[in-house]
C-alpha cells in the first residue's frame, strides 16, 4: 500500500476502477470509432463474472448487477461476432433471466436504494433488450413497471431542457431515442467534450445524439488511455478525490503536523481554495457546474481543520426545510451529506442547539436503524456513514453516537475486522478504527483490546484490491481515497 505522502503525490484527476456499465456503452461505438469499440468489447469479454453476469465482483448489489448485465448484453448482442462472444451471450442470458426473475425481491433487498439514474436508465435498456429479443417482455414485472416510473419522472422535466447545469445530464442516456428533445444540445457538453464527465453518457451522445462528435470521442480516448480497454463511471473527479483524501489526513494530528505531508498538501489546498465558489461550493470536478452539498461540506470541514475557513453562508445555502440537500431535484435526501455538513458546521464553530445543527441531528435520529446504524445512498456499507456520523456528531448527541459505537463493537468479527457483506474488508475496518479511536479520545468508552485487535488485522490486510462499495451509476472503487482512510486509521492507532 502507498504511504500517505505517495498518495498525495499521486492524487489529481482521480483514479477509480473500470466499470462494465460504462465500458459497454463505449463498446457500442463500432461504426464510429472501431478502435475504441474493439478495446471496450474485449474488456467486456474478459470481465464477465463466473455466473455470467457483469458488475462488482465481490459484492452482489442487485441494482449494480441489473444495469451492468443489461448494458453488457446489449453491447455483445449488437457487436459480438466471434463464436466465443456467442457463448458469453448465452451465459449472460442465463444470468440475466435469473436476475430479472428475482427482480422484485432483489431490488428491494438493497438497503441503500437505487444506483444513480437507475429508474430512468433501466427502462430504456429493458425496452431495447425486449426489442432485440434478449429478454422476455417484462409486462407487469418490476422492470416492466419501471417504464411508468420513468414516464412520471420525465413528465416532471416538462418545460425544462437538460443542460450541464442540471443533474439529469449525468444520466443523459436515459432519454434513449424517444426523449432526445429534452436535451439542451448547445449547453450540454463540458469543456472537455464530455457529458457531465460520464463516459456512458458521453458514449451515448456520440453514438445516438451527435453521431461521431469529435470532442466527445476525444474525451473517451483520453479516459480509456492506459486503462486496458475499460472506462470508469466518471472522469475526471479531481475535487472529489482531493477533498476525501484531505479529510482522512486531517483526522490524524500526527499526519497534519508532519512537515513533509503539509508541504505536499500545499498545492492541493491552494487548488481547492481557488475552485471554491461562494454561494455554490464545489462539484466533484473542477470543470463541472453540478455543485453538491457532500463535496462542498467535506472540503469545508477538511480545510477548517487546517485553519482555512471558507464562507459558512455557502454551507447554509444547502439547507432545506427538514435536512440539508446534496443536489437540487434529488428524489431522496442523502444521510451522508447531512453527516458531513454537520462535521463542517462543527468545524466552523456551530454550537449544540443551533437550529441548523438541531435540524441535522433530528434528521439523523429519524434516519437511523433501530440497532443504531445508518445507511447512505452513496456507499453500500453501513460502517462508512455510521463511523462518519460518530466523528461528526459526538459533541452534539452523545446518545446517538453511543448507540452507533455499541453497534460497531457488537458486530466486530472475532479476528478484529468488520465487513457488512459476509467478508472482512480493510476499508470498513479502517472507518471503524477511525471513529472508535476518536470517540475514545472524546471520553467515550471503547475496550482497548478491541481496537488493538482491529489494528493488528488491518496492518496485515491493508493491501488491495479493494471491493467496490461506493455508489454511482454502478458500484465503484476510488482506490486512493480508500488507501488514505487506511493510512489515517493506522496513524491514529500509532498516536
Amino acid at each position: 500500500m502507498l504511504t500517505i505522502t505517495e498518495i498525495i503525490q499521486q492524487m489529481g484527476a482521480g483514479y477509480m476502477n473500470n466499470t462494465a456499465y460504462d465500458t459497454s456503452w463505449v463498446a457500442r461505438l463500432h461504426e464510429i470509432d472501431t478502435q475504441l469499440s474493439a478495446e471496450a468489447l474485449q474488456w467486456i469479454c474478459e470481465n464477465q463474472l463466473p455466473d455470467g453476469s457483469w458488475g462488482a465482483s465481490r459484492v452482489m448489489y442487485y441494482h449494480d448487477r441489473v444495469v451492468s448485465t443489461l448494458a453488457a448484453m446489449l453491447a455483445l448482442t449488437r457487436r459480438g461476432r466471434r463464436a466465443s462472444d456467442k457463448w458469453q451471450i448465452e451465459k449472460g442470458l442465463t444470468a440475466l433471466e435469473k436476475i430479472t426473475a428475482g427482480a422484485t425481491r432483489g431490488l428491494a433487498a438493497d438497503p441503500n436504494g437505487a444506483t444513480v439514474g437507475f429508474e430512468m436508465i433501466v427502462p430504456t435498456l429493458v425496452h431495447e433488450a425486449e426489442e432485440l429479443g434478449i429478454i422476455k417482455r417484462q409486462g407487469d414485472r418490476i422492470l416492466g413497471r419501471m417504464k411508468t416510473l420513468r414516464e412520471r419522472k420525465l413528465e416532471k422535466l416538462k418545460g425544462i431542457k437538460i443542460s450541464r447545469y442540471l443533474t439529469p445530464a449525468f444520466s443523459t442516456e436515459m432519454v434513449g431515442n424517444d426523449k432526445q428533445a429534452l436535451l439542451d444540445l448547445e449547453n450540454l457538453q463540458e469543456s472537455n467534450g464530455s457529458i457531465a464527465n460520464s463516459p456512458s453518457a458521453t458514449a451515448f451522445f456520440a453514438s445516438q445524439v451527435r453521431v461521431g462528435d469529435e470532442q466527445a470521442l476525444n474525451y473517451l480516448r483520453w479516459v480509456m488511455e492506459s486503462r486496458g480497454g475499460g472506462v470508469p463511471f466518471v472522469a475526471p473527479f479531481n475535487i472529489f478525490e482531493r477533498v476525501w483524501i484531505l479529510w482522512n489526513i486531517t483526522l490524524a494530528p500526527s499526519l497534519v503536523s508532519d512537515a513533509k505531508i503539509r508541504s505536499e498538501c500545499v498545492s492541493h489546498i491552494d487548488f481547492l481554495k481557488q475552485i471554491w465558489r461562494p454561494g455554490l461550493g464545489v462539484s466533484f470536478a473542477d470543470n463541472s457546474v453540478l455543485y453538491d452539498g457532500d463535496d462542498t461540506s467535506v472540503l469545508a470541514e477538511s480545510l477548517a481543520r487546517l485553519g482555512v475557513f471558507l464562507d459558512v453562508e455557502t454551507l447554509l445555502s444547502y439547507e432545506d426545510q427538514d435536512y440539508f440537500r446534496c443536489y437540487p431535484l434529488e428524489a431522496n435526501p442523502s444521510v451522508g451529506s447531512n453527516v458531513h455538513m454537520l462535521g463542517a458546521l462543527g468545524q466552523h464553530g456551530f454550537e449544540p442547539g443551533h437550529p441548523s445543527v438541531e435540524k441535522i441531528v433530528q434528521f439523523l435520529r429519524n434516519s437511523r436503524h433501530k440497532d443504531g446504524y445508518l445507511v447512505d445512498k452513496w456507499h453500500i456499507s453501513p460502517y462508512y456513514i455510521t463511523a462518519h456520523m460518530v466523528i461528526a456528531a459526538m459533541k452534539y448527541d452523545r446518545g446517538l453516537c453511543q448507540d452507533a459505537v455499541d453497534w460497531m463493537l457488537r458486530t466486530q468479527n472475532q479476528n478484529g475486522s468488520w465487513g457488512a457483506f459476509g467478508f472482512s474488508t480493510a476499508e470498513e475496518t479502517a472507518y471503524c478504527i477511525q471513529s472508535l479511536i476518536l470517540w475514545k479520545r472524546f471520553g467515550g468508552k471503547v475496550p482497548e483490546q478491541q481496537i488493538q485487535l482491529a489494528v493488528a488485522w488491518l496492518e496485515r490486510h491493508a493491501e488491495g484490491p479493494y471491493p467496490s462499495m461506493w455508489i454511482g451509476k454502478v458500484l465503484f472503487t476510488p482506490d486512493l481515497i480508500i488507501q488514505s482512510s487506511i493510512a489515517s486509521a493506522l496513524a491514529l492507532a500509532k498516536e
